[in-house]
């Protein structure tokens, strides 16, 4: 159990600690963040453990409930959505109990497999986004890319985390897993864009998605579809009217497609505005805690020495072995030089 540093300054503290040291916490603004951003991912992701029923849940359900309206049109969406659901979801619930230092200091075994698990489920829910990307939200070029950053930037933190645990560098491995969860929940942070976006350009009507006849047949049905949109009205002049595609206004309250059509537009853009945001908040964030990053490279310079791993302190990928930083050196080797340096100050200040 972590114990507070320095008394309570009021009553509230007081009673907060009471909850938050049981958990591992040490610093109140430390669980306060994760209270705010991992209790925000339990609750996006137990909130759509619905949607593992695909038929009916996720696909089929009403407007602005899982799939965004014509998306499930698409086999090659329809398979990748499941293979997405079916491990992104359960690898995010299980993510938030990686955030709990009292499981990392008492059920370390737990801790263990339940990474080497997320993991697994994360790269394989990475290939069902790589597999829906073309048909999510109108499938434009901005959203395919913005996928495509964000599996990429996932994988390469989670590779990270991994290699640099293996080397028993825990602060490195701190940094990536942090990283990497926050790219995650970029995804939250997008839907809340997306939908005050649609909500700002639907009174408008002047932003539209382009669909083909046959995504606007699977999401209006026959009648509705050739009232709204007599180009799809088969003819003898047109004898394949689903290959047509036609511009659909984007209006959140219009019928099921303009509301598909008021989620596309945004979704790009609004993918890539919170990548950014989440990307530079994370960076904000270790930045400002160095203390916590310094106290884990002590302890990754003790778990490597006792290992007999080559340069401890920074066995693993760490900035001196790829930039130009200066060479980092244990506390008690600093304190030393620091003395050393005090004496020849000294010695100097006699000569003169």
């Amino acid at each position: 159990m972590a114990s507070p540093r320095k008394p309570a300054a009021n009553g509230f503290v007081r009673q907060l600690r009471k909850v938050y040291n049981p958990l591992g916490f040490s610093k109140g603004y430390n669980f306060v963040l994760f209270f705010i951003f991992a209790g925000a991912l339990m609750g996006f992701t137990l909130a759509r453990f619905q949607y593992l029923k695909i038929n009916g849940g996720f696909c089929g359900g009403p407007p602005g409930n899982g799939a965004a309206p014509g998306e499930c049109y698409c086999n090659l969406y329809y398979v990748g959505i499941i293979i997405h659901l079916g491990t992104v979801l359960p690898a995010m619930f299980l993510a938030c109990f990686q955030f709990v230092p009292a499981i990392r200091y008492k059920f370390l075994i737990f801790h263990r497999i339940n990474g080497y698990v997320i993991i697994v489920l994360s790269i394989v829910a990475n290939v069902g986004a790589l597999m829906v990307a073309r048909r999510a939200f109108g499938g434009f070029l901005s959203t395919q890319v913005g996928v495509g950053v964000l599996v990429i930037a996932t994988t390469f933190g989670l590779g990270n985390a991994l290699y640099n645990i293996k080397r028993l560098q825990v602060e490195q491995h701190r940094a990536w897993m942090l990283r990497t969860f926050f790219y995650f929940g970029s995804i939250i942070t997008l839907r809340l864009i997306m939908i005050i976006t649609a909500l700002i350009i639907s009174p408008m009507r002047a932003y539209y998605s382009v669909m083909s006849c046959a995504t606007i047949l699977y999401i209006l049905g026959d009648e509705a579809t050739y009232a709204a949109y007599p180009l799809c009205t088969p003819s003898p002049t047109n004898s394949s009217p689903t290959e047509i595609h036609i511009p659909v206004v984007a209006d959140f309250g219009g019928n099921e497609a303009e509301i598909g059509a008021s989620l596309d537009v945004p979704f790009g853009v609004a993918l890539w505005l919170a990548l950014a945001l989440h990307a530079v908040g994370v960076e904000l964030y270790l930045r400002l805690t160095p203390r916590e990053h310094e106290r884990l490279r002590q302890v990754s310079y003790v778990k490597q020495l006792e290992a007999g791993l080559k340069n401890p302190g920074g066995a693993g990928l760490v900035v001196q072995r790829v930039g130009d930083a200066e060479p980092w050196v244990p506390r008690g080797e600093k304190v030393v030089e620091q003395k050393e340096k005090e004496k020849e100050k000294d010695g100097e200040g006699t000569s003169l």
